[in-house]
């Protein structure tokens, strides 16, 4: 899988191909000759995720920095 391909994937998606390749080596389902493929595909799908969830927590974290402070301070049941 190529960095387009994996570009394409949704973070789900990428997280789960990572998930099988894990398992795959874990439980030995992967020959020599594939293995250094494999590696190479779990780390750029690694790094895909990483960046997601760097994108996410910053998207995020700026969201709630212009969230009024006063906005605690209204009552939860009216």
């Amino acid at each position: 899988m190529d960095q387009q391909q994996i570009s394409n994937l949704s973070y789900e998606q990428a997280l789960e191909k990572l998930e099988n390749i894990v398992t795959e080596i874990e439980q030995g389902n992967i020959s020599i000759d594939q293995l250094a493929s494999k590696i190479a595909e779990a780390k750029a799908l690694f790094e895909y995720c990483m960046a997601k969830l760097t994108t996410i927590e910053k998207d995020v974290s700026n969201i709630l920095k212009k969230i009024p402070d006063n906005l605690n301070d209204t009552p939860q049941n009216q």
